[in-house]
Order: C-alpha cells, then structure tokens, then sequence
C-alpha cells in the first residue's frame, strides 16, 4: 500500500476528496503516523436532491457530482496511486444506485464501496478519536451528522465497540419540513418543534447508549455550525462548541430569510438552506446523550476509512 492514499467521498449533500501522505518519522494518538494533508476539498453537488420523491438519482445531480469527481480524479491521479471511492446514505436508498456506481467506475478506474450504516460510523469514529489524548484511556462517542443518516459510535482506543446509523439527516429533514430551509422567510416555532419531534424519534436508539466521558461531532453541519458561531471559516483544528452557543447560531438563522443567511459571517452558502436541520440534529443528538458540549473535530469519514484501510494491510501500527 502506497504512504500516499486519497478518498473520494460521495455523500447525500457533498462531494469530497481528502489526499495524505502516510510517511511519517513520529507517530501520534493510538500509534497513528502523524498525517500531511495533501488535498481537502469539498463541493455541494448534492447527489441526494429529489431522492425523497423519485426513488432514484436525478440526471442533473449524477452529472453534478460526475463532473465534481472527474475533476478529483485529475487533480490527484498523477501523484497518488491508491486512491479509494465511497458512497454512503443516498447510494444506500437510491434504486438506480448501480448505474450511477458504473459510470463513476469508467471516471476513477476504482471500485465504489457503498458504506453500510454500521461501516459509516465506524469509519467517522476512526477518524474523530484522533482528536483525543487516549492517556486517560475515555469512553468517547462520535456524532457524524450527514445530508441522509447520522451516525453515533462509542468505544474505547481506537475502534468503535457499538454503533448505529439513524435514518435522518440535514437534508432529508429540510426536504421533510421545507420551512427550515429559509426559502419562505422567517422559520416559525411550529415548524421547528415538528422537525425536533420526528428528530427526536429518529435519534432515539441513541439513547440506550453507554454514557460517553467524551463526545465529538463531525460533519459539514457540525464544521459550519462552528464556522457560524465564531463568525468566521475554521479550515483545521479541533475546537469546542457548547450547546447554548449551537441553539442560539440555530435561532438566529431561523429569523433569518435564506439569501440573507448566505451572508452571515463564517457560513457556507451552498449549505445555508440545511444548516438548522443539521444544527437541529446536532443539539437533539447532544440532549440525548447528556452533554451540553462537544468537541468539533475536522477528522472525520475520510481519514477514518483511510485509516482503517491501512490497519487491514498491517501497514499501520496499532497500539
């Protein structure tokens, strides 16, 4: 296996690519080499659009996000020869899912692996507990909130010992309560305590859970949610975010049309319209597992399944 690896990730709302560079003369939490991030990109090509209504994936958004990893695969082929393809919720549910699957095939060369839920937050769980000192050895647990499902994991080291994947995600509770997307102006309280009440019944195996001493969130709603909150884009770097400071972020978008959302400071005007779903199941998720804070970790899906595939070819030390 090459030091060097890329991923390509095709999710509900984004399409991203994360490039490392696995040499390493030190190593870090868990005995993992310290990585050098080559490329990090994300585009909204939004592959999930329309998915709620049809069955299947829309020809504008296959072409979209063809066209976003067509431009990946020729900025990273050169210079990175083992690249790996993944696709997660809406290649889950979509009933022309092998199509599109070929189609990315004839652009990359490369097999598409489409994550099962349990797979999906292991992965996210890998790549979040990076972001932990283990010298105190904690329980900690992982959100990963995604457009289609978010994943909790908890476990102690470096692997996930439980898990479960949840079938609500910020744009499937934006496509389920379209009030929340701003589009229609002022969101009222009505919609909002609907939204948080099917939230609520979606997230609800999270709470059997063994209380975790730690929790980390992951995501571009968690990622902009931070960015929103600080008034500015944060690129890297862990960082805390309370949820006092999440709900009034969540409050302030609400009263907020959706252009003028795209203004505020810190946001991603592709993901102003789910950004309060997606803060909505952040904060639901928090009060299910009893903690009034979490640490927003840029580690995630991607350097988590890179990760874990080295671990597979023994490439990776492990302690």
């Amino acid at each position: 296996m090459s030091d060097r690896s890329a991923v390509i990730s095709i999710g509900t709302n984004s399409t991203r690519l994360l490039a490392v560079d696995f040499a390493a003369k030190r190593f870090g939490v868990f005995g993992d080499p310290v990585t050098r991030i080559l490329k990090a990109r994300s585009v909204g090509t939004r592959i999930g659009e329309g998915l709620k209504e049809s069955g299947h994936l829309s020809e504008e958004a296959m072409q979209r996000t063809l066209e976003v990893a067509q431009d990946y695969y020729d900025a990273i082929n050169s210079a990175l020869p083992e690249l790996y393809v993944i696709a997660t919720s809406a290649l889950r549910r979509a009933d022309n899912a092998a199509d599109f699957v070929d189609r990315i095939r004839q652009i990359t060369d490369t097999d598409v692996e489409i994550l099962d839920g349990a797979e999906e937050a292991k992965a996210s769980f890998r790549g979040a507990i990076t972001s932990f000192d283990d010298s105190e050895k904690l329980c900690a647990g992982v959100i990963d909130v995604g457009g289609g499902s978010t994943e909790y994991a908890v476990g102690e080291h470096e692997h996930a010992v439980k898990s479960v994947s949840c079938e609500v995600g910020a744009v499937r509770v934006t496509e389920w309560f379209p009030a929340l997307s701003g589009r229609e102006g002022f969101v009222d309280n009505a919609a909002i305590d609907a939204a948080r009440e099917k939230t609520l019944a979606l997230l609800d195996p999270i709470s059997s859970f063994p209380k975790a001493e730690a929790l980390a969130i992951v995501g571009g709603s968690a990622t902009t949610a931070l960015a929103v909150v600080r008034g500015h884009p944060v690129r890297f770097g862990d960082a805390e975010l309370t949820r006092e400071k999440l709900r009034a972020a969540l409050n302030m978008l609400c009263e907020l049309p959706l252009a003028k959302r795209r203004t505020v400071p810190g946001m991603n005007p592709q993901r102003a319209d789910i950004l309060p779903a997606g803060m909505l199941i952040l904060d639901t998720a928090m009060e299910l597992l009893g903690h009034d804070r979490a640490t927003v970790s840029y580690n995630d899906l991607l350097l988590g399944y890179l990760l874990l595939q080295r671990e597979k070819t023994g490439e990776l030390n492990v302690v």
